[in-house]
């Protein structure tokens, strides 16, 4: 049975996503998360169906089925697949998961501001969320 995969598309010009993309990374002993650069040159967002707003609106994730999921959802499989899934378990309880999606949604419409408090900067108008 081949091992799950998982593809995260975050955008490195977030400070928050580059952190836990990164200490994701480092903890998958397998191999099997691969993350996606949505502020690289070159990044389309059409190969998955999504459009350069929506990609940067909140997090997206592809599964090894093809099939993209994103916010709240992509956060678990994306730890899951890291190997350390057991922290987030909780946040896809009933109740808990209401709370946390619609936590995660207020995060995402103000992951720009909230960086620029943590001394981000953004000149080139890319990082803006729309």
């Amino acid at each position: 049975m081949p091992q799950e995969t998982f593809t995260l598309l975050f955008d490195s010009e977030c400070p928050f996503c580059k952190l836990e993309v990164e200490w994701l990374q480092r903890r998958d002993r397998h191999g099997r998360l691969r993350a996606i650069d949505i502020a690289a040159p070159g990044f389309d967002p059409a190969v998955f169906g999504l459009t350069r707003d929506r990609v940067h609106a909140r997090l997206h994730g592809v599964d090894a089925s093809g099939a993209v999921i994103e916010g709240m959802a992509a956060i678990r499989a994306a730890w899951r697949v890291a190997g350390v899934g057991w922290v987030m378990a909780p946040t896809g309880w009933p109740v808990l998961r209401w709370l946390c999606d619609l936590g995660y949604l207020v995060f995402a419409r103000y992951r720009v501001p909230l960086g620029r408090l943590c001394g981000r900067r953004c000149d080139s108008g890319r990082c803006s969320v729309r």
